[in-house]
């Protein structure tokens, strides 16, 4: 199995949002407005993303 990665970038800032959402964008190691960050694409790398869907884009899937 090749060793998928994703690339996503926060384009809504996290004020005003709950404080698991905050946690949350910087375990994707993203806490600024249009920072990217690539990941394994992993299951609980999707469900980070999913939580936090309204903040963030995917860029890139490989």
């Amino acid at each position: 199995m090749a060793n998928n990665k994703i690339k996503i970038m926060q384009i809504h800032s996290p004020i005003g949002r709950k404080s698991d959402q905050r946690e949350t964008l910087i375990g994707l190691g993203l806490n600024k407005m249009n920072r990217t960050s690539v990941l394994e694409d992993t299951p609980s790398i999707r469900g980070m993303v999913s939580k936090v869907k309204h903040l963030v884009k995917i860029i890139d899937e490989n």
